[in-house]
């Protein structure tokens, strides 16, 4: 939980599938008394997605939007899934990414079968948007590199950045996929992400959580 009673964001980081996929569940809590349902976003939907439905489920959350980091096969593998439980909330990947998601050999997952060929996107996101759940406003910052249209959804009154696989704890994302591109990634790092304050909090797309500043002085990569 980050906030204050009155408007307290809480991210639930929920690891699915053999790649231990970090996908989260994102939801606003309000004060005590307060009865209404819970709108939620889904931020990647990964392998096995079981226990994000479950844990949506318990909490009778309201899933108003899905929203994609990126579209590679290990974060949208459980996309259809979620989809066929979830049909009436939005799928929105950064447009970029629009043909990722039915395409084997974009997602990699040509690479790594089964194929997967998930759901087309109903929205497309721009670096820039602002995107607001339940009072609280995120920035959506394109982050390429390590994939074309990798985004990091960044929350400034709880400091928090939901970044995908662009940056981790002591390490990067992979630039070494055919739509991977170094230059642009140590950019979207450099320009998108270490320019936010130090205690920003960092939940990547594997392993475990992090902050700016912990990054910017320890991360060898870097």
């Amino acid at each position: 939980m980050i906030g204050d009673m009155a408007l307290t964001l809480h991210i639930e980081m929920i690891p699915l599938g053999a790649w231990q996929t970090n996908c989260y569940v994102a939801h606003v809590g309000g004060g005590p008394g307060i009865v209404k349902p819970r709108a939620a976003w889904i931020i990647d939907a990964g392998y096995e997605p079981g226990p994000m439905l479950r844990y949506i489920r318990k909490h009778e959350l309201v899933v108003e939007k899905i929203l994609l980091t990126h579209a590679h096969l290990d974060h949208i593998g459980g996309l259809a899934e979620v989809h066929e439980q979830l049909p009436g909330a939005p799928i929105l990947i950064h447009e970029a990414e629009r043909d990722f998601l039915t395409d084997p050999m974009l997602n990699l997952s040509a690479m790594c079968p089964p194929q997967v060929i998930a759901p087309n996107a109903t929205g497309f996101l721009h670096h820039g948007d602002v995107l607001e759940l339940d009072g609280l406003k995120f920035q959506v910052r394109h982050t390429p590199g390590h994939s074309p249209g990798g985004i990091t959804l960044y929350q400034p009154d709880n400091h928090i950045a939901l970044v995908g696989d662009t940056l981790f704890a002591g390490s990067i994302g992979r630039h070494d996929f055919p739509t991977s591109d170094p230059r642009k990634l140590f950019a979207s790092i450099a320009e998108q992400l270490l320019t936010l304050p130090d205690d920003v909090k960092v939940y990547p797309g594997h392993g475990p959580a992090t902050t700016i500043g912990e990054e910017r002085t320890t991360n060898p990569f870097l």
